[in-house]
């Protein structure tokens, strides 16, 4: 009776977990602080394996912006957003806003990456160096496999013989220079994407730009019409008030002359 409590109490406590890290979602400036925080620490997250501590760093810190977030949902939270971003290289420039509004942030997270990559790279001098670049730079669908590595025991020393076979091998290795050129290969491969898409996204807006351009010159002359129709009609109004009055004065020059002799007639009249 008592183990089947227990194990009744370990099947809620699963399921309060899973509830609590997948409610309450995420709201979109919470998602820009905590690229913002990722972004801070992403040379540390390429630097060493066990990131687990890293990904507690990232909740004590969103927990310091206000919110309350478990190491785990951060760390699922970034795999979701990696897996959306590399799901948007067959989008179209102008829909990738809607569709995903944090690939501009996930695009400058990976570029300074890479500008690390490639200062390693080049500042490294020996190749021993270059090649513990190139194995401590790992990608982010590994990221979430080695958190565990101080309760797996066994498996975590077995995991760092392996680690150091390979890297034996590779020092005694003699075509290490292919890694590197691979890596260059990648590298070079993923910059003209990226000019891709901002030649893309230029001639989107600069079709945008013409067809605003288009737009204001037409209103201009739109309104250019408008205002010569007001000016034609106030130039129109003006002459006929210039002969209404010129019609009023002859009106009273002729009024004033038949005044005028009437009243020598009265006059002449009165003399007789």
């Amino acid at each position: 009776m008592e183990g089947h409590h227990l194990h009744h109490h370990r099947i809620t406590t699963s399921v309060n977990i899973d509830t609590g890290d997948r409610f309450p979602q995420w709201s979109i400036q919470e998602t820009r602080d905590f690229l913002m925080i990722r972004a801070e620490l992403d040379q540390r997250f390429m630097e060493t394996k066990r990131n687990k501590l890293l990904w507690e760093l990232i909740a004590t810190k969103m927990k310091e912006k206000g919110y309350n977030r478990s190491a785990e949902q951060c760390k699922s939270k970034w795999k979701n957003l990696v897996t959306r971003y590399k799901g948007c290289e067959t989008m179209e420039p102008e829909s990738m806003p809607q569709q995903f509004p944090f690939y501009n942030e996930l695009q400058a997270i990976f570029a300074a990456r890479m500008q690390r990559m490639l200062w390693v790279e080049a500042e490294g001098g020996s190749s021993g160096t270059k090649k513990k670049g190139v194995l401590q730079l790992s990608s982010d669908d590994d990221e979430g496999d080695n958190d565990n590595d101080e309760s797996d025991g066994e498996k975590g020393s077995n995991k760092k013989k392996k680690r150091k076979k390979v890297v034996k091998s590779e020092n005694t290795n003699p075509s290490n220079g292919g890694i590197i050129n691979g890596l260059k290969e990648v590298l070079e491969e993923f910059m003209k994407k990226q000019v891709q898409l901002e030649m893309q996204w230029m001639k989107v807006y600069e079709a945008r730009e013409e067809e605003r351009r288009m737009k204001e010159m037409e209103w201009r002359h739109t309104m250019e019409v408008l205002e010569n129709g007001r000016i034609m009609m106030e130039r129109r109004w003006r002459e006929m008030e210039e002969q209404r009055r010129v019609r009023e004065e002859v009106r009273a020059e002729k009024r004033d002359a038949l005044i005028t002799a009437l009243l020598n007639k009265l006059s002449r009249d009165d003399l007789q």
